[in-house]
């Protein structure tokens, strides 16, 4: 059911990211192109990694993509699970849970301590989902995030 991601993956990984990216009313931000996807993927010096959800019958339901992060407190990597996404017509099947056990399973293989993703809050089904896996939010944290002109201007400075 669940298997690393493939060459051959990478356009159905970028219509599953559009599509998320429309669920997540926020279309217009999803600019990747399927040659960005390849490159990090499977370029010289991949960055990130994927995992697809089969159906029985080979049919792709679902991805995770993520990267390894760091804990300076901890001294070892983890898991930054950047996107989940389960077609909406193949959930409630077990695919969203698959994937995350194989990334917990990841993380405990390599002594990883950590597994962590960001969840829009007004997401409830996936937040609900989520805790049912024992998962709880981090909300002492704020995240903050500097991107297009703000970026360019610091980056410039």
């Amino acid at each position: 059911m669940i298997r690393t991601a493939t060459p051959a993956d990478v356009p159905h990984i970028h219509r599953m990211v559009r599509d998320l990216a429309e669920y997540e009313k926020a279309l217009d931000e999803a600019r990747a192109t399927p040659d960005q996807l390849h490159e990090a993927l499977f370029g010289d010096r991949p960055a990130a990694f994927a995992h697809i959800a089969e159906t029985d019958t080979g049919e792709i339901a679902g991805f995770a993509l993520w990267f390894l992060n760091f804990s300076t407190w901890r001294g070892v990597h983890g898991i930054y699970l950047e996107d989940l996404y389960v077609r909406p017509d193949l959930r409630g099947g077990g695919h969203g849970k698959a994937l995350l056990t194989e990334l917990a399973r990841i993380c405990v293989e390599r002594g990883y301590e950590r597994l962590e993703w960001s969840v829009l809050n007004w997401n409830k089904p996936s937040i609900d989902f989520y805790e049912s896996l024992g998962a709880r939010p981090q909300d002492e944290w704020t995240v903050y995030r500097l991107t297009d002109g703000a970026l360019k201007t610091l980056g410039s400075a």
